[in-house]
């Protein structure tokens, strides 16, 4: 099963650096040795396994721009499943960037009218800290006021912090077939593990398929119940980057990494391997329960979630 996914924005708006970060693992460090796209450069990613995803990053030059918006339009415009537009933040052409974006909602309505719209206000670490927020929520309002009836979601981003895979999960989870299945039976594997949260990563880009997490403060484990307000609400995007580096860690040392176990004073958390193509990583803040249990849960657990991956693609197909 393909699924194109459009990715647009004005040249130097940072496209490729993070496609190249989400997909192909490069550091932040080397994006800069990356060069202005060409025209239309079309990689194909697999995900998930059968899921293959269709990038077609798009030059942001005013002249390629023109030429997708005329004589490319029903090429470029047609069976898209995902269309993300990168903002500057620091744009100082923001009317043409807006106008070729509103162009751009012209074209998705004429050949792809059942695209998700994705928003990208991108390079927020040129923005002092204490000013972020406010900064994205006034480009949110105005990027929303520009999309008329067009529903999008807007997030800020950047290539040194957590922020980039949260937008990218976000994508990425509106692409993958019977997604709330996948979320049902991953609240059904929490119960069975006493645990306080489970997520699940695709294998190569770490990216959150799917989490399951106690919303009760009520449910109460035999030590207590758990407090769940000190949970840190970018724990799933660092996760995400602190496992891929780990993972290009081994890389470098000719290692291949498989799992991983943690047991600390305050919670047991075990990552492995779920599917061929997933991770999942289980915390647990029962000091009872053996890292040995969960992983046998997991071991158990592995032929119900291949059979559901598998499912899902199938009937999408």
């Amino acid at each position: 099963m393909k699924k194109k996914v459009l990715l647009m924005g004005a040249s130097g708006s940072g496209k490729t650096s993070m496609r190249s970060m989400i997909f192909s693992n490069n550091p932040a460090s080397l994006t800069s040795r990356l060069g202005a796209t060409i025209d239309v450069e079309q990689n194909h990613v697999r995900f998930l396994g059968d899921l293959i995803l269709n990038l077609w990053d798009c030059g942001g030059q005013d002249a390629f721009m023109d030429s997708y918006l005329s004589t490319q339009r029903s090429v470029i415009f047609s069976h898209v499943g995902v269309m993300i537009y990168v903002f500057d933040v620091e744009s100082r052409e923001m009317e043409k960037d807006l106008e070729y974006y509103r162009d751009c909602l012209d074209g998705l309505s004429q050949f792809s009218k059942d695209a998700n719209v994705f928003l990208l206000v991108h390079k927020i670490d040129l923005v002092r800290d204490t000013e972020r927020n406010a900064v994205v929520q006034r480009k949110a309002a105005e990027l929303e006021k520009a999309s008329g009836e067009t529903s999008v979601k807007v997030f800020g981003t950047s290539i040194y912090d957590e922020s980039l895979y949260k937008a990218w999960s976000n994508i990425v989870n509106t692409l993958i077939p019977n997604a709330r299945n996948l979320s049902k039976h991953l609240r059904i594997f929490a119960e069975a593990c006493s645990a306080t949260e489970v997520i699940l990563f695709e294998r190569t880009t770490f990216l959150v398929i799917a989490t399951s997490s106690r919303t009760d403060s009520s449910d109460a484990f035999p030590s207590g119940p758990v407090v769940l307000h000190a949970l840190d609400p970018k724990r799933y995007e660092r996760t995400s980057e602190l496992i891929k580096a780990f993972k290009q860690s081994c890389s470098r040392l000719r290692e291949e990494f498989r799992s991983l176990e943690m047991e600390l004073a305050e919670f047991t958390a075990v990552l492995d391997e779920m599917t061929k193509n997933t991770y999942v990583l289980v915390v647990v803040h029962d000091p009872v329960i053996e890292t040995a249990a969960i992983k046998m849960n997991i071991c158990m657990a592995r032929k119900k979630f291949e059979e559901l991956q598998g499912d899902s693609l199938i009937s999408e197909k």
